[in-house]
């Protein structure tokens, strides 16, 4: 498990942002981030200022973009931050979340429970990436 930094895929980055609590690479249509370790995510420290900075640059308003968590690091997350992602009107085409260990998708089935669409699982980049990139996929 390599950062998306040292790996084939950087070559099609639109952008980087760099944060103190981690890394966000922008991709035609999608994006993927990377958290630092021992960092405890949460809506008004991490998310707002994410979504605030992807949206600025993308000129769009979120729903034709695919959130991929590439959770190379152990982290956590306040899942119902969720709740305050979608009461701010926000919105994403998908979520996906690439996973290395057992914790990381126990997490993603309690994000579920405040996600309002599937979050898709990963074991992979590259299986992430061609989900995201695919036209026609459905969630379900």
């Amino acid at each position: 498990m390599q950062s998306i930094r040292h790996s084939e895929l950087y070559n099609e980055v639109l952008k980087e942002l760099n944060y103190k609590f981690g890394d966000i690479f922008i991709f035609n249509g999608f994006l993927i981030s990377e958290i630092k370790e021992g960092v405890s995510f949460s809506w008004e420290e991490h998310a707002k200022r994410i979504i605030n900075d992807v949206l600025d640059y993308t000129k769009c308003d979120g729903k034709d973009l695919v959130y991929i968590s590439h959770r190379i690091y152990s982290y956590s997350l306040v899942p119902t931050d969720w709740l305050k992602f979608f009461r701010n009107s926000f919105t994403i085409k998908g979520y996906g979340v690439i996973g290395y260990d057992d914790l990381s998708f126990v997490n993603t089935v309690i994000e579920n429970l405040f996600f309002k669409k599937k979050i898709r699982r990963f074991n992979s980049v590259e299986s992430a990436v061609n989900w995201a990139k695919s036209i026609d996929f459905l969630e379900d």
